[in-house]
């Protein structure tokens, strides 16, 4: 087909804006830790840059997107993007390596979603050997099991059992939620869990990662159409429409709960309706879209108590939020889903019957079920190799320090009028500013 400069155009800003994503995820996840591990929380969602950009090139574009092995899996006819080059290497109305581009975008902030699952205690380089060991056994193979379609000689979610997932509710949210699961049972709980108060220590960066997540989702839900037209119109109002509603979802569940509604609450109902609304925005009218969104902020603010009940300490909320949030959005199109919305299906409420509820039920059960028993494997054989677990020492010393050499703030700079100097050369004023970073958050 000919190359459409405005397609082309969209998704180029669409990958930009989806790679927004993982630097607004950093300030998400870094805002809601401890003042001592924040550090180590953005470089966890930066280093999947680096990582899986790498992998991306060399093998992974090609075991995702490059034809079809049993219809789980690519093959290696595309290894470092050979023959993408050529000005006839065209994808739809759009080149090749712009298709590229896009998607492997997707590919770096799946992996970064885990990362705040198992947030103050693990090792850098137990993260970094998961993070391309992962990347490689699970989101390869799902997202072409999701996303490789070739009139029924493709994936076998997408291809074959004809399941949903527009922009990744399946691919991307619960297989990370899965992963995040299994990560935090294998690490454990961090030290003084459910004892000492371990709140946020800066509410305005999660407000700006929240922003900024906000802002890249319009190129990861829209951009997934894949052209400059009605599709990505209708997806693009979707997504503002459900995460509008799930701002409000969560914050009548905390109100009524808790008696006040928080900027907390609002940062992460924002994000429950960004994740559930990913699978469903090209399968929903808008008036759907604003109750799956009412209903995906009510739902992933009870779902964030689960750790608590059955013990499992998920630091960051990565299973309430986008495990729970992405598999209610899925399901949702079961239900909610229209013909008159580009995927052209009829959900149970528009008289489809349950057999769609089915497929998307099947999909997300099988997914989750892969990444769950491959991110445990792997993660204990991390913790048992190269280590994975941070001591407890370090962890209460703090894993920036430990890890990093580092802190997020010089607190004692600032109060003599000096300049901050690095952690490495001055350990005995880094040990003062991670003790003195503790009482403040205290205070919050």
């Amino acid at each position: 087909m000919e190359i459409n400069a405005g397609d082309t155009a969209w998704v180029l800003v669409s990958a930009a804006l989806v790679f927004l994503m993982t630097p607004g995820l950093a300030f998400f996840y870094g805002g809601m830790v401890r003042v001592k591990s924040v550090l180590n929380m953005m470089m966890m969602s930066a280093i999947t840059i680096a990582v899986v950009t790498i992998l991306w090139v060399v093998v992974g574009y090609s075991l995702t997107f490059a034809g079809d092995s049993g219809h789980v899996i690519g093959d290696f006819s595309a290894v470092g993007l050979k023959g993408l080059l050529a000005p006839d290497a065209v994808s739809g109305t759009i080149p090749t390596l712009a298709f590229v581009a896009f998607q492997l975008m997707f590919a770096i902030i799946t992996p970064a979603l885990i990362s705040g699952a198992i947030a103050d205690r693990a090792t850098f380089r137990g993260w970094i050997v998961f993070v391309a060991g992962w990347t490689t056994l699970v989101y390869f193979p799902v997202a072409h099991s999701v996303w490789f379609l070739d009139d029924g000689a493709g994936g076998w979610i997408g291809d074959k059992l004809k399941a949903i997932d527009f922009a990744g509710g399946t691919a991307v949210h619960v297989n990370a939620g899965a992963a995040a699961l299994a990560l935090a049972i294998v690490l454990g709980r961090r030290v003084g869990w459910r004892k000492d108060p371990m709140r946020p220590h800066s509410l305005p960066l999660v407000i700006l990662g929240a922003g900024l997540l906000w802002f890249g989702w319009f190129g990861f839900n829209a951009g997934s159409a894949l052209s400059a037209g009605s599709t990505a119109a209708i997806t693009f109002v979707n997504t503002q429409v459900a995460t509008a509603a799930a701002v409000i979802g969560w914050l009548i569940v905390e109100r009524i709960r808790h008696g006040k509604a928080t900027t907390l609450g609002m940062a992460s109902g924002a994000v429950a309706g960004l994740v559930a609304i990913t699978p469903s925005c090209g399968a929903v009218t808008p008036v759907g879209a604003i109750i799956l969104g009412v209903l995906a902020g009510a739902i992933c603010a009870f779902a964030v108590s689960l750790k608590y009940k059955l013990g499992f300490d998920d630091s960051l909320d990565v299973v309430g939020v986008h495990l729970v949030g992405g598999l209610f959005g899925s399901l949702a199109i079961g239900f909610l889903g229209s013909a008159a919305a580009p995927s052209a299906v009829n959900g149970l409420f528009y008289g489809g019957g349950v057999s769609q509820l089915g497929k998307q039920a099947l999909a997300n059960v099988v997914v989750g079920v892969y990444s769950f028993t491959v991110a445990f494997i792997l993660g204990k054989v991390i913790d048992k190799t190269i280590g994975f677990r941070l001591s407890e020492d370090d962890e209460v010393a703090g894993v920036d320090q430990a890890e990093h050499a580092e802190t997020a703030y010089d607190f004692l700079a600032a109060g003599s009028g000096l300049r901050g100097h690095s952690a490495i050369a001055r350990p005995a004023a880094a040990e003062v500013e991670t003790d003195t970073a503790e009482k403040e958050g205290a205070k919050v």
